[in-house]
C-alpha cells in the first residue's frame, strides 16, 4: 500500500513538470530540491496510513456521518423483544413495556324458591374484560394503566406508579388496599369463580391512595392511605379516608409453603348523612339478588379486622380466613358482622402444584402442557363458606355455603373454571313465595379464561 502511494505521488509530481524540463538534466542542486519534496510527501503518506490502519474499513459506497452513535451508544439504545404472555420490549437503559389483558366469560345459573326474584336457568356474561399496560422506567420506577371493558361503561382498574429499588416500594395510584388473602388473590388464580361471601358483602374494591409495602424473603408488611374508587372521585360529598395494613409471614420449609397474616382496616366515610350497605350474591354474578342484605345503614365510618392462613404442601393445599366488621353508627349500637371459610384442595397431574407470590396464590402451571403432549393441570377444591349479617338490630340474614370447583389449565394462560354450590339461608330479607325466610338455593358456574 505505502509503494503504491509512494510511486503515485512521485509519478503525479514528475508529470506536472514542464516536459521541457523533464528532458533536461537536473543539476545537484535541483536534485536535492526533490529529494527533499519527496521526504515531505513519504511523511505525509505515513500519516495518512496510519489514520487508515486505526480505523474499520467502511462498505464501498458507505459515509460516516457525524450524527451517527458510537457503536456502544447504539448497543445501549438497542431494544430487545421476549415473550411472556405477550410481547415485552426491554432495553439495556431499564426501560421495559408489555400489553396486558384478560377476558372472562361466565355461564351460570342459580335456582331459588319461587318468590326470591331469581329467574332459573343459565345466563351470560363477560365477567371481565380488562386490557392495558404496565412496565418499567429506569431508576427505580415501574407503572401499570389498566380499565376493564365488560360492562357499559368503561371502569378503571389498576392504575399506579411505584418506585422503589429494593426490599421497600412505594404506590401512588389506584390498586387494591390490603384486605384479606382471597381478596389479593388475583381473579385470574382463584379456586372458585367468585370470591369469599364477605369479601363481596363487604365493599373491598380498589380505591385510589398512597401506599408503601416491604417484601423481605419471608414477611411481607403492606400499609397505605386511601379515599375513593376512581369513578366516585368526581361525587363532591365523597371525603371518606381510609387506613388499610396487612402483615404477611410467609416461610418456605423445603417443599412447603407456608403462609399467616393479618389486616387491619378503618374509615372515616367523612359525610354526616353517608349511609352503607352489606350484601352477598349467591356465588354467581348472573343474578342481580342477593339473598343476604343489610338495606342502606346510617353509618359514620367502619373498622375491619381480619385472619388469615394458608398451607401448600406439594399438589396439596389448604386455607381459611376469619373476617370481622363493625359498622361506627351515629345515634345507634355499632354491629359487628363475620365471615370466613375454609377451603382444601388438590392439584392432581403429577408433578403440579398450586402457585404462591408474594402473599397470595398464584398461576397454576402445568408441567406438562397440552403443547407438549400433556393433559395440562387439573385442581380440585372444596370450600366451605359462611357470612352472617344479623346483629344489634340489624337482620341482613345469614349464609351458609359448600362449594365445589374443578379447574383446568391446558396451558399457562387459559383456564377453565366449573364450580357447584349448596347454599342454606337463614333470616333473609327476601321472603319466599311460601312466606318462609329459612330456605336452600343451588348455583352452577362455567368460566372461560384467557390472559396474557
Amino acid at each position: 500500500m505505502r509503494k503504491r502511494l509512494t510511486a503515485t505521488m512521485l509519478a503525479t509530481t514528475m508529470l506536472a513538470m514542464p516536459a521541457g524540463a523533464r528532458a533536461q538534466v537536473m543539476s545537484a542542486e535541483e536534485a536535492a530540491a526533490l529529494r527533499g519534496e519527496l521526504a515531505s510527501l513519504r511523511a505525509k503518506v505515513d500519516a495518512i496510513e496510519a489514520r487508515l490502519g486505526s480505523a474499520p474499513l467502511a462498505p464501498a459506497g458507505a459515509s460516516a456521518s457525524p450524527s451517527d452513535p458510537a457503536p456502544q451508544e447504539a448497543n445501549k439504545s438497542a431494544a430487545e423483544t421476549v415473550w411472556n404472555g405477550a410481547p415485552e420490549i426491554k432495553t439495556a437503559h431499564g426501560w421495559s413495556f408489555k400489553p396486558r389483558g384478560r377476558m372472562q366469560l361466565d355461564v351460570a345459573s342459580v335456582e331459588a324458591p319461587a318468590g326470591t326474584g331469581i329467574r332459573g336457568g343459565p345466563a351470560t356474561e363477560f365477567r371481565r374484560v380488562y386490557l392495558g399496560v404496565d412496565g418499567k422506567i429506569p431508576g427505580g420506577f415501574s407503572y401499570r394503566v389498566e380499565a376493564d371493558f365488560a360492562n357499559e361503561a368503561v371502569e378503571l382498574t389498576d392504575v399506579y406508579l411505584t418506585y422503589g429499588t429494593g426490599a421497600l416500594s412505594v404506590t401512588a395510584g389506584q390498586i387494591k388496599p390490603f384486605w384479606s388473602l382471597d381478596e389479593m388473590t388475583s381473579d385470574l388464580f382463584t379456586s372458585a369463580m367468585e370470591r369469599a361471601a364477605f369479601s363481596q358483602a363487604f365493599g373491598f374494591e380498589r380505591r385510589v391512595g398512597l401506599s408503601a409495602q416491604y417484601k423481605g424473603a419471608a414477611l411481607l408488611l403492606q400499609g397505605g392511605v386511601f379515599g375513593a374508587n376512581a369513578r366516585e372521585l368526581f361525587d363532591d360529598d365523597n371525603r371518606s379516608v381510609s387506613v388499610d395494613a396487612r402483615a404477611v409471614w410467609m416461610p418456605k420449609t423445603k417443599d412447603v409453603q407456608w403462609h399467616l397474616g393479618a389486616s387491619f382496616h378503618s374509615r372515616d366515610l367523612g359525610d354526616p348523612a353517608a349511609t352503607l350497605r352489606y350484601r352477598a350474591r349467591p356465588f354467581a354474578h348472573t343474578t342481580d339478588v342477593r339473598l343476604i342484605d343489610t338495606g342502606d345503614i346510617e353509618a359514620k365510618g367502619e373498622r375491619g379486622m381480619g385472619l388469615e392462613a394458608a398451607v401448600i404442601a406439594g399438589p396439596f393445599h389448604a386455607a381459611g380466613e376469619a373476617y370481622w366488621q363493625t359498622v361506627r353508627r351515629r345515634a345507634a349500637a355499632d354491629p359487628t358482622w363475620f365471615g370466613g371459610y375454609a377451603e382444601v384442595g388438590a392439584v392432581l397431574t403429577p408433578g403440579d402444584r398450586r402457585g404462591y407470590k408474594e402473599g397470595a396464590f398464584d398461576r397454576l402451571k402445568p408441567l406438562r402442557p397440552i403443547t407438549e403432549g400433556g393433559i395440562g393441570a387439573v385442581e380440585m377444591n372444596a370450600r366451605y363458606d359462611y357470612l352472617d349479617l344479623n346483629d344489634k338490630g340489624v337482620a341482613g340474614g345469614r349464609q351458609q355455603a359448600m362449594l365445589l370447583s374443578l379447574v383446568w389449565a391446558p396451558i399457562d394462560f387459559v383456564r377453565l373454571t366449573a364450580n357447584f354450590g349448596k347454599l342454606w339461608i337463614n333470616d333473609s330479607p327476601i321472603a319466599a313465595a311460601t312466606g318462609e325466610r329459612d330456605y336452600s338455593a343451588e348455583t352452577f358456574g362455567l368460566r372461560t379464561q384467557i390472559d396474557f
